[in-house]
């Protein structure tokens, strides 16, 4: 079940991918040809609002599983365990919350605009709208996994803090779990 999981997620890493680099070429590609050849591809703003829109419901999933959100884990990290899984717990259900109406909404936007064309490629509006429900399963599926993980005590105290205050503070917590147990330069064993 990992290796499904893990090929899933690095699937959606290779669709960022291929969306970040159609957009530069789209956007780069247009450029060149309005000021250089007083043309243009007439579908490159549309296409690049797509991938765009994909790009970022897909990122958020991924950085949902890595715990890459940003937050305030100061008063959490002070908790005892039994305050930091009730944290957790409570965190959880609203964001499964609020993920199922997002969800919903957009499911019910795509239904409605299945057979609305895109202006200038033509192509279904659905798909707009199918971003939010490709985040809304996987998020729902994240969430519900982490919570019932908390529940059933399988998370340890660091795995509670789900988010750090700094980008910083996280890469620097990296790197001393990456250096643990070996001396540090210029000391002596």
């Amino acid at each position: 079940m990992a290796k499904i999981v893990d090929g899933y997620f690095f699937a959606l890493k290779i669709l960022i991918a291929a969306c970040l680099a159609a957009m530069v070429v789209l956007v780069f590609g247009n450029v060149v040809l309005r000021y250089g050849f007083n043309s243009g591809i007439t579908v490159s703003e549309e296409l690049s609002r797509l991938f765009f829109v994909w790009l970022t419901f897909l990122g958020a999933i991924v950085a949902l599983r890595q715990h890459g959100h940003l937050g305030m884990d100061s008063l959490v990290a002070a908790l005892p365990r039994a305050g930091k899984t009730l944290c957790f717990a409570v965190s959880h259900a609203i964001m499964i919350y609020v993920t199922w109406l997002l969800l919903q909404g957009s499911w019910d936007q795509t239904l409605i605009n299945l057979d609305v064309a895109a202006p200038a490629t033509g192509l279904s509006m659905g798909l707009f709208y199918g971003s939010g429900v490709v985040f809304g399963v996987s998020a729902l599926a994240i969430l519900a996994v982490n919570l019932l993980r908390a529940l059933a005590g399988r998370l340890s105290d660091g795995e509670l803090i789900m988010v750090k205050d700094s980008e910083e503070q996280a890469e620097l917590e990296g790197v001393q779990h990456a250096t643990a147990g070996r001396t540090p330069p210029g000391k002596a064993a």
